[in-house]
């Protein structure tokens, strides 16, 4: 695991109280996407935090496995499972999202919202796409969400990150997004840099496509990229060919 990751996983431990008392309700993009899809056996919360959106996976699949990276977001996961009586339907995991501890084909219905975006580069982010690709059986279906320069908090940002001071953002190319740090505030005025990848929605496309996933349904909706994606309908097949990545 590179630093910036294990950067990631501190920070969230540290502000993970705080940060999922904010994180009540599920996203109503998730739950349309929940409510169109079939379900299934197994759901999939990837980058579950305080399990929210896991919480709506259990009404749709027999069982869900909630992951994050942060053992201090899966304790705030696992308290609300208690508290709400989902406990006994779902399994809490420590992982990584690039290297998920699920075998292949294991997955009917997953949800993978705003934890992509965490990730530090480019490979890290599509290899995380791939291992959803594996983990999800023939007819799974997953929502793959994260931020977006449409987003009203990245208005007057330029291509490398940084405040415009009085102006609006730079043009470009929408090729390319950028990384950047957004604070969060905890009780008593701390604040804590939290890292994260603004995609361009041209560029969440192209991410989603040279990974293994196929994509059913993009969407932008309150400054996120939103996609519906399925396993490669040809991953079994002996003529499948690899897609091309730049």
């Amino acid at each position: 695991m590179t630093n910036r990751r294990v950067d990631v996983r501190d920070t969230y431990d540290r502000i993970a109280t705080h940060f999922a008392s904010t994180r009540e309700y599920a996203w109503p993009e998730v739950e349309a996407f929940v409510d169109r899809v079939e379900g299934g056996a197994v759901g999939l919360d990837l980058g579950c935090g305080n399990c929210r959106h896991a919480e709506l996976l259990t009404a749709r699949t027999d069982r869900v496995v909630g992951l994050d990276i942060s053992r201090g977001l899966l304790e705030t996961g696992r308290a609300r499972a208690a508290d709400r009586g989902f406990a006994g339907r779902l399994e809490l995991v420590q992982g990584d999202c690039a290297q998920l501890p699920l075998e292949r084909d294991a997955v009917d219905l997953a949800v993978y919202v705003a934890t992509l975006h965490h990730l530090p580069t480019r490979e890290a982010r599509i290899a995380s796409l791939d291992e959803l690709e594996r983990v999800l059986t023939t007819d799974g279906r997953a929502l793959v969400s994260a931020w977006s320069t449409a987003h009203d908090r990245f208005a007057e940002y330029d291509g490398d990150g940084h405040p415009i001071e009085g102006g609006d953002a730079a043009d470009d190319d929408g090729s390319e997004g950028f990384d950047t740090t957004v604070e969060w505030t905890l009780p008593g005025g701390e604040r804590v840099d939290r890292f994260y990848h603004i995609y361009t929605p041209a560029e969440f496309a192209a991410d989603l496509e040279a990974s293994a996933l196929e994509t059913e349904r993009l969407e932008l909706s309150s400054g996120n990229c939103y996609a519906d994606v399925t396993a490669d309908e040809n991953r079994n097949s002996l003529k499948r060919t690899p897609k091309r990545r730049e």
